[in-house]
């Protein structure tokens, strides 16, 4: 059974427009979110986020970005959607500007479960409708059942 984003992107998860004025800075502003409800230091998925971000963007191109990292002590995948208020460049692939961010944190011991929630939210940010859903949301449900819907 192949999973769902909403296995691990719960409602209270999504933000909508968020207001950051770089790639680091919501990065950051994720990470804070992330660790208030996950009870690891912000520092720690901070870190986690931008080294892998070091080794060359998560813009995947028309406007998304899906930053990922594995995190010590989380137990299973977690993920936070956000729309931002203005988009940022986040160097994509295709040079795009970015306003669609999906932050993915994995446990770090389960590799398996990285490729394959990352794998699952790729597949459904590259879904015109999804993203169209996500690009016209007015509420956080609806930017969260955007994501969430099966078509």
């Amino acid at each position: 059974m192949s999973m769902q984003a909403s296995d691990f992107i719960r409602p209270e998860n999504a933000v909508l427009d968020l207001s950051a004025p770089t790639k680091a800075k919501v990065i950051e502003a994720i990470a804070k979110k992330a660790a208030a409800v996950l009870g690891i230091p912000d520092g720690v998925i901070l870190e986690a986020l931008l080294r892998r971000e070091n080794l060359g963007s998560t813009g995947v191109g028309e406007g998304v970005a899906i930053p990922h990292a594995p995190i010590p002590g989380l137990v299973r995948p977690m993920g936070w959607l956000a729309r931002l208020r203005k988009t940022v460049d986040f160097e994509s692939i295709d040079g795009l500007p970015v306003d669609v961010v999906l932050v993915l944190l994995t446990p770090a011991d389960q590799q398996k479960d990285h490729l394959n929630a990352l794998a699952c939210v790729a597949r459904r940010l590259r879904c015109q409708e999804v993203l169209q859903g996500i690009r016209a949301a007015k509420s956080t449900e609806q930017l969260y059942a955007a994501l969430t819907r099966e078509a």
